[in-house]
Order: structure tokens, then sequence, then C-alpha cells
């Protein structure tokens, strides 16, 4: 093992064990209110830890508090979880000040900064004008990054990302989009793809 490997490996056991306490108080807060709930307040907490140690201290708790979290998993300051059925796989970036509902990021996505990807379009309900919007359900839908792509800053994405797509900086993604492409605008509309080709 290289210095540098025995190094990671011995900055991961320190974050492990630093975050041995906020990983008890999310079990006991999920067990009382549920895990998203408790996920939500856990990564609030955790978000504004800056620099190097925030990265390996929100991997560790993340690798125990999700579905799925990656050893490889980079996740900046300022980003908020609400969903622990998340998934993020091997070599995922996630950027500062990004707010993640429930979401498949798959491998080597670049997620960029103030990017929102809540548990898809219809998280609230608004099909009654009687009835105030916060007490309408919603429901919640699983969005997929496909791998290799790359997610611009400030996206609003609502549907699914192809495999190595490009969504550009402001872009809300209303509609599910193919592998391969650029999109951009709002709503998102392909661009071209990403061998050069105009859309249609």
């Amino acid at each position: 093992m290289s210095c540098r490997e025995a190094a990671k490996t011995a900055a991961r056991g320190v974050a492990l064990a630093a975050v041995l306490p906020a990983l008890a108080s999310y079990w006991l807060r999920a067990s009382l209110l549920g895990r998203d709930r408790a996920i939500e307040g856990s990564t609030q907490m955790l978000a504004f830890l800056p620099g190097l140690l925030g990265q390996y201290v929100r991997r560790a708790f993340l690798s125990r508090a999700l579905d799925q979290c990656d050893p490889t998993v980079t996740v900046e300051y300022g980003t908020l979880f609400s969903q622990a059925a998340s998934r993020l796989e091997r070599n995922v970036y996630i950027g500062p000040r990004c707010h993640l509902g429930l979401v498949h990021i798959e491998r080597d996505v670049l997620i960029a900064a103030g990017v929102h990807i809540p548990s898809g379009g219809a998280t609230h309900g608004i099909s009654d004008v009687a009835v105030p919007i916060r007490e309408q359900p919603g429901r919640r839908q699983l969005v997929r990054i496909g791998r290799g792509s790359w997610i611009g800053s400030s996206a609003v994405v609502l549907a699914d990302v192809g495999c190595n797509t490009v969504v550009a900086a402001g872009a809300v993604v209303t509609r599910p989009l193919p592998d391969g492409v650029i999109a951009g605008g709002v709503p998102a509309r392909i661009i071209r793809t990403r061998d050069g080709r105009k859309s249609a």
C-alpha cells in the first residue's frame, strides 16, 4: 500500500470515528420520525463542515445512512439530502449547495454547484384550488442521472437524464433526456448530440 493510500485509509477511519455521534443521533431519530426526516436534519448539520474534512465526514455518514454511497463519492459544502433511499455510485461528484431528493446518481456523474434534483415534478399536489397546496398529497418519483453525465450549475432536474448527457447551467429538465445529448433552456430541449449532430 502506498503512503497516499495509507493516509486515505487513516483519514477514513478518523472521519468514521468523528461521525459516530451523528450516526447514533440519525438512527435514533429515524426510528422515531422515519429515515427521510432524519436524513434531512443530519445532512443540514453536516453540510457546513468545510474543505477536505467535510468531504470525509459527509462520505462517512452518507455511506451508512443512504441506501448506497460509494467510498469514492465526493459531496461538497452546503449540500442537503431529503430522501434516505437515494443511491450514489462510484466516482460521483456533487458540488456545493445542491439539494437532492430521491435520486439514483450513476457512476462518474459530475453535478455542479447549486443543482436541485427533487423527487420528480409532482412532489406537491396542485389539482384542488380549494385546498392549500401544502395539504394536497404529492408523489415522489426516483430521478436517475445516467453514468458519465454532467449537470451544469443551478440546473433543476425533474426527470431522468440519460448516460453521457450534458445539461446546461440553469436548465430545467421536465422530460426525460436520452443518452449522449447536450440539453439546455427552460424547459430543457436537446441542442445537439455529443458527437456534433444538431437536434431536429
